[in-house]
Formats: C-alpha cells, structure tokens, sequence
C-alpha cells in the first residue's frame, strides 16, 4: 500500500496528494465529498443487514470547500468542509482506490476522444 508524502490544497477546488510511490493525483473536492466513507453518507452493514443512509438535507454553503484536512494515525485523513460535515475517515486505501478510478476514468475519455479524433 502506498502511502501519501504530500497533501495539499490546490486553488482550483482539487486535494493533491503525492505517493510515495512517485504518483501524483488530484482528486476533485466534490468527488471526495460525495464519496464520503462514513455510515451517514453511504448507509451501514450490521450483521449482514444493509442500513440505507437517512436523506441527504439540501446542499449548504461551503459543501464543497474544505476548512481543515487532519492526520488520524499513520492511516488516514480526516476532512472537515465549511459546511460543517466532519464525518467519514480517508483511509490511505480509500484514497488509493479513488486516485485509480480517477485514472482510469482519464484513460477511457483519453481513448474515446483519440477514437472521435480519428473518425
């Protein structure tokens, strides 16, 4: 598993994070905030019962803007956006899985437009 050696805002509503296995990725503010891993966001599983999430209130202010990025452990992050939710830990391996979706997801639209380009 590899592990984060930099973390930063970007100005353009993206987290950077270097790993320390030389990538650098950027994840989009809202993907991060959408993609919360926290019971309250996605629902729980309590004894092979899936709990559904209680519905989302309207958007705030400041939902997709970040007031403080923590360290939790050697393991994680934690995000508190200007809206005030604070819920839900970034695992290393969450955010290594989300940083390869993002990847691949630039690769597929790399290959489609290189295929329009070409049509």
């Amino acid at each position: 598993m590899a592990i984060p050696k930099k973390i930063k805002l970007t100005g353009s509503g993206f987290l950077n994070i270097e790993w320390n296995d030389g990538k650098s990725i950027d994840y989009p503010l809202n993907l991060l905030r959408d993609e919360s891993p926290d019971a309250r966001n996605k629902g729980e599983t309590i004894l092979w019962r899936h709990y559904e999430p209680e519905p989302q209130e309207p958007d705030m202010p400041g939902k997709y803007e970040v007031e403080n990025i923590e360290k939790v452990g050697n393991y994680a992050i934690k995000i508190t956006w200007k809206d005030g939710y604070d819920y839900g830990i970034y695992s290393w391996d969450t955010l290594e899985r989300l940083g390869q979706y993002l990847q691949l997801k630039d690769q597929v639209n790399k290959e489609k437009f290189d295929k329009n380009k070409e049509e």
